[in-house]
């Protein structure tokens, strides 16, 4: 099962502080940070790494660094929220950006923006809070998979059973992260209970 749902009590109690409605943009983004933080943990424990041997101010010891650089890629302009963590924790990160914009009407993702870094021989994790029907996540990693990548995973904050089941029908071999399994989607294509619309909720508009 390529689907893995954090499961710490930390990340449930933000995730229900996320979904209420009376959580103010201000403090919205603080708890996306710290959800964010998590799940960049979670997603990268089998990062490759590789032995190193340095100089303690006593002896030589030996240890594991990592082996490879990491590239994070938000979907815009939501995805944005979630880059802040990798980049405080990881010490060799580069961001590419994809720029998708859903049609409110058809549900379908258009495509208006792509910066990618190298991604031959990196780590590529396509990060978007809200996996709803699967489309922009499914483009996305079309988008980098193109580009070069070739180990890659997909973060979320909340993902919808239709936006798992797009993912893993196009994209088999990507595990998918996140912090809430959600029930599906409505007839407007938004994820129930989800949280609304991320990106409006984390700037205010």
């Amino acid at each position: 099962m390529s689907l893995h749902v954090l499961s710490h009590p930390l990340a449930a109690h933000i995730v229900l502080h996320l979904r209420d409605k009376t959580t103010k943009p201000a403090t919205f983004r603080t708890l996306s940070y710290h959800l964010g933080l998590l799940l960049a943990v979670e997603a990268t424990r089998d990062l490759a790494t590789e032995e190193k041997t340095v100089h303690t101010p006593l002896e030589p010891t030996s240890g594991r660094v990592l082996a490879r650089p990491l590239v994070v890629v938000p979907i815009l302009r939501a995805g944005l929220g979630m880059v802040q963590p990798f980049l405080d924790i990881f010490p060799d990160v580069s961001v590419g950006y994809i720029g998708l914009e859903r049609d409110h009407q058809t549900a379908v993702a258009r495509s208006y923006y792509c910066k990618l870094p190298p991604l031959d021989g990196a780590r590529v994790i396509v990060v978007d809070p809200m996996l709803a029907t699967g489309g922009s996540a499914v483009q996305a990693l079309d988008v980098v998979k193109t580009a070069g990548a070739r180990e890659l995973s997909f973060v979320s904050i909340v993902a919808s059973p239709e936006g798992v089941a797009a993912v893993q029908a196009r994209h088999p071999e990507v595990p998918i992260f996140t912090a809430a399994h959600d029930r599906g989607l409505n007839n407007r294509k938004y994820i129930l209970p989800g949280l609304g619309d991320f990106g409006d909720r984390l700037y205010g508009t």
